[in-house]
């Protein structure tokens, strides 16, 4: 029987690796997000509450994504610690 060595096991392709296939939509759609706000930079004047706000159109959209990706990642993290509890 031939021994295998470290140099001669099987290689999962880089796409199947589960980390790769987690991070990948996150990539493309951050990717197409950022391209999206960068190419909108009219000024624009946002209402926050009582306020006013002159500002570009860019600043508001990275803003807003920004905050949507803190959403996800507190609701990632509350969902995994729930279930890791079980």
């Amino acid at each position: 029987m031939a021994q295998t060595t470290p140099h001669h096991r099987a290689r999962t392709p880089f796409l199947s690796r589960p980390g790769v296939r987690r991070a990948l939509p996150f990539v493309l759609i951050t990717a197409v997000a950022l391209i999206f706000i960068f190419e909108n930079r009219a000024h624009v004047e946002i209402r926050l509450l009582i306020p006013l706000v002159t500002m570009p159109l860019w600043g508001a959209l990275l803003i807003a994504w920004g905050l949507g990706m803190l959403a996800c990642v507190v609701t990632v993290r509350r969902r995994s610690h729930r279930h890791s509890r079980q």
